[in-house]
């Protein structure tokens, strides 16, 4: 099927106001007949309050996940508009649930849904003119609604809750809509454990002077608030169960994620993002992006809610947020307004704080038409203010059906046809340095739903041979965008709001290259290539082949955990236990009490500010949590290093002033470039990189040696200052 036949199909399709509705055969209840229903035992849905024992949105008042999970399954027995599905186990062991959310008739066909939706994803794989009009003719709009990734935003705890509840039950022609042509994947927590870990700490804490703040743990076991970053790398259980499972399986157009932001600026984020957009992604997805967002914060508005922003504070820049840009959807982000977790707050007008880009929340704009007037901001708002956004994006997703379908299959084709100005492929030779690397990076590719092929003879390419059997990623696939932004050097653009004006920085990450961040050589290749491919294939395993420290020459590790919680803490675990390497956590009265060279030979202190490290956190915290290391622990540490210990500083982490007479910097490879350049220091005994360690004063190092382990390098030292 040529490309013009496939935008014509999707064009007729758009053309077509949406009929769906009334062609299917009703299946809902009145409330009487609910009623009835329950008296004659057929199924009624359970309501939220049954189960949980309160009202979502009722002031401190949060559930663990078990009890969430029970009134999922409740919720599914009692409805045939819900199907409970596990996907697998989290990090520590709680099921990891997906609702599939549609009328009774669809769910009944949920795996021909399913194959017609794939036909979209991948029009290569349609037989024909007829079997391409069918998909787009009855396919049904695939929304994936995601939330609770980050633990302490505790809305996302309970607005699914409420959400599937009122699908489940609704019998308004609006709910019926939205059941005949939508498939609702909901997802209500992409982060279990933490539910359970926040729930816990806010009910121990309710009444004391620590109600509302932060537990003193990562709410991830390992990525504490980066799990939503890993959306490119897929280094987490949770992230893998995600892909494999829902956005590769059933490909959605549209992806809400439900987040929340501070307290003081507006109540509810929606897109149209700021600039800079990932120029890998289609323009149809960014229009797609702009209208729905737009249309979502106008339906809002209409209902009287306040504070609404849109083309602010967040950009579209980097894939490690947003896996379905790069594979034919939109990504919907919404970030409503915290309280103190489930307490109260109340914020005058005048304390609102224009930190966020793009808007003050004190004035009207054209992208914040009407402010909020200050005052009480409870969980109530929190979770209708994202229960009824989500209601809006599933209203719209089912009256723009056949527009939503037909963008779907517009965008994969265009990535099959191929970008003018890309390159043809990318060539990856099989032998490379670091071979853990390679499959890492080939392993990446694969989850991402990436063609990798091998080249069947050899290729030379400006004056370089390749040998026959180097990998070879051909941009002419439904998910090229995804494997071109991962393959190519990243550029962020400069831009100034006025000329002379210093540069608007990223609102967070910016490279994502994988070739640089895996020490692995991808060539492009900007012609066809006039050699025979594999299908194909599956890349090795990215397993490392380490068997890990064992015996009396496995080194004594002490990793120190502090109880105000340090992300990187969390990801030099997950390095060690995916290194095999075998350590203790030390936490702050360990290190105080001393004598550590009797139990440890090394010692590492995670990056983490000095404050936090000698501070921890503060005493509204109920013990063993104020406090942090303390001059306690340094002098514990000092002895230690002069006892013979080994003590690793990762990044930024120090305990000593600068005013003293001796200090040590240490630092990762990007920060060693950038800070570091212009001084020029030797590199580090054993390394032939960027240096990346930074002595100054009398002391000197009196043994180095280079250390690789998985994602950072760093020089390690016996006689570091602290």
């Amino acid at each position: 099927m040529t490309p013009r036949v496939v935008l014509a199909l999707a064009a007729g399709l758009l053309a077509a106001p949406p009929s769906l509705a009334g062609q299917e055969r009703r299946e809902q209840a009145t409330p009487r007949r609910l009623r009835a229903a329950a008296a004659t035992g057929r199924r009624v849905p359970p309501t939220p309050r049954s189960v949980l024992g309160f009202e979502p949105g009722d002031d401190r008042k949060l559930a663990d996940w078990p009890t969430l999970v029970r009134y999922y399954q409740a919720l599914a027995k009692g409805s045939d508009r819900v199907r409970y599905h596990e996907l697998g186990k989290s990090t520590l062991g709680a099921p990891y649930v997906a609702l599939a959310i549609s009328s009774a008739r669809n769910l009944k066909r949920l795996d021909y849904y399913r194959r017609l939706n794939a036909r979209l994803a991948d029009p290569r794989s349609t037989k024909g003119n007829h079997d391409l009009a069918e998909a787009l003719r009855h396919g049904r709009t695939v929304v994936l609604i995601t939330a609770g990734i980050h633990s302490t935003e505790v809305g996302g705890h309970l607005t699914p809750a409420i959400l599937a509840y009122r699908l489940a039950s609704d019998t308004s022609a609006a709910t019926r809509a939205i059941l005949d042509a939508v498939i609702l994947w909901l997802v209500p927590s992409l982060n279990p454990d933490g539910v359970t870990l926040v729930t816990r700490w806010y009910n121990r804490t309710l009444g004391t002077p620590a109600e509302g703040t932060d537990p003193p743990e990562l709410y991830h076991h390992y990525a504490g608030h980066d799990n939503n970053r890993d959306w490119y790398a897929f280094t987490q259980v949770e992230t893998r169960l995600m892909v494999d499972s829902i956005h590769n399986v059933w490909h959605p157009q549209i992806v809400h994620d439900i987040h929340q932001q501070d307290s003081d600026g507006s109540r509810l984020f929606l897109p149209p993002y700021l600039d800079p957009i990932e120029p890998n992604v289609d323009p149809l997805l960014v229009d797609g992006v702009n209208a729905l967002g737009t249309a979502m914060a106008w339906e809002l508005a209409g209902q009287g809610k306040t504070g609404i922003a849109i083309n602010a504070i967040y950009d579209a820049w980097t894939p490690a947020r947003a896996y379905q840009h790069y594979h034919g959807g939109v990504r919907i982000l919404a970030e409503a307004a915290s309280a103190n977790l489930a307490s109260p707050i109340d914020i005058p007008f005048e304390r609102l704080a224009a930190r966020g880009r793009g808007f003050d929340p004190r004035q009207r704009s054209w992208n914040f038409t009407d402010p909020w007037p200050g005052g009480r901001w409870t969980l109530r708002d929190i979770v209708t203010y994202q229960s009824d956004g989500a209601y809006a994006l599933l209203e719209n997703a089912a009256r723009y059906r056949d527009r939503w379908l037909a963008s779907f299959v517009t965008v994969q084709w265009r990535a099959v046809r191929g970008w003018k100005g890309w390159p043809y492929a990318y060539v990856i030779p099989r032998q490379q340095r670091d071979t853990v690397g390679l499959a890492t990076l080939l392993d990446i590719l694969h989850h991402g739903q990436v063609e990798i092929r091998t080249a069947l003879h050899p290729i030379t390419l400006g004056g370089q041979r390749f040998a026959a059997g180097s990998y070879v990623v051909v941009l002419r696939q439904p998910y090229a965008a995804f494997a071109k932004t991962l393959l190519e050097p990243q550029h962020y653009p400069d831009l100034r709001p006025y000329p002379g004006a210093p540069p608007l920085p990223p609102y967070d990450a910016t490279a994502h290259t994988l070739p640089l961040l895996m020490g692995v050589t991808a060539v492009p290749v900007r012609d066809s290539l006039r050699i025979g491919l594999s299908a194909p294939v599956e890349p090795p395993s990215a397993t490392p082949g380490y068997p890990g420290f064992a015996g009396t020459d496995a080194p004594r590790i002490g990793l120190y955990r502090s109880y105000d919680p340090a992300i990187d803490e969390g990801w030099t675990r997950w390095v060690f236990d995916t290194w095999k390497v075998p350590y203790v956590s030390l936490v702050d009265s360990v290190v105080r009490a001393g004598k550590l060279r009797d139990r440890f030979d090394a010692i590492v202190l995670p990056d983490q500010s000095r404050h936090a490290l000698l501070e921890g956190l503060p005493l509204n915290y109920p013990p063993p949590y104020p406090g942090g290391l303390g001059q306690d622990g340094v002098k514990a540490l000092r002895q230690f290093v002069q006892d013979g210990g080994t003590l690793v500083a990762l990044n930024d982490a120090r305990v000593a002033s600068r005013s003293q007479s001796c200090s040590s910097r240490y630092a990762t490879s990007s920060r060693a470039s950038r800070t570091m350049s212009s001084t020029r220091p030797a590199p580090c005994s054993g390394s032939s990189s960027t240096p990346l360690m930074r002595w100054r004063g009398p002391c000197r190092p009196r043994a180095s040696r280079g250390s690789r382990a998985g994602r950072r390098s760093t020089c390690w030292t016996r006689a570091p200052c602290v």
